[in-house]
């Protein structure tokens, strides 16, 4: 498993800021988000009281179609769909009833999808999506960073997009410039721009 490229964490408070990097580390490592992660910054100052955790993701997960573990065969009576790998088979079902209705879709066994000729049209198939793995990637990130923010911190503004991402926790309400005060220079400390 890849170490962060960069994992700093600052505070004013010399002890809680140990403390926060073994929270840090405990939980971004028990929810195995080490591997997606490549920067992670955090400051925290329980006398402001304020928590900001911006960081960067190595790579964000490509949405999973259809050709990624069946293959689609059209034919004269109906679309026969040959599954591979069963992973995606729920959710490639729950879209295909949503799309053609439970009663057109046939699953004779559980390697072959079968849809009738009249009810599946030309619509391509292969490129539909089943699964995006970034939607519960983001909402892993998010509460990770709820779990690692001091207890008590319920204010908070989070954005995750472009494999970017920031926190912003605290006990009082947040500043409307919040953003541009604190979280742009630690991003600038990691060298990236938000």
């Amino acid at each position: 498993m890849p170490p962060l490229n960069y994992f700093v964490v600052e505070s004013p408070d010399a002890v809680g800021r140990e403390a926060y990097e073994r929270i840090a580390a405990d939980v971004l490592q028990d929810l195995d988000l080490i591997k997606v992660i490549d920067r992670l910054h955090i400051y925290v100052d329980p006398k402001v009281p304020i928590f900001v955790a911006a960081g960067i993701l190595r790579h964000m997960p490509r949405a999973i179609r259809v050709s990624d573990f069946a293959n689609v065969n059209p034919g004269e009576k109906g679309i026969v769909i040959d599954i591979g790998d069963e992973t995606y088979l729920a959710p490639l079902l729950q879209k295909l009833w949503a799309r053609y209705g439970k009663e057109n879709v046939d699953q004779p066994d559980r390697f072959t999808i079968v849809l009738p000729a009249g009810v599946a049209g030309e619509e391509d198939l292969e490129h539909v999506v089943v699964a995006d793995p970034s939607e519960t990637l983001y909402k892993d990130v998010i509460y990770a960073l709820q779990y690692i923010a001091p207890e008590g911190f319920k204010v908070r503004r989070q954005y995750i997009r472009d494999e970017k991402f920031y926190y912003v926790a605290s006990e009082d309400t947040l500043p409307g410039d919040i953003v541009e005060t604190m979280v742009r220079p630690i991003f600038a400390k990691m060298g990236v721009t938000l």
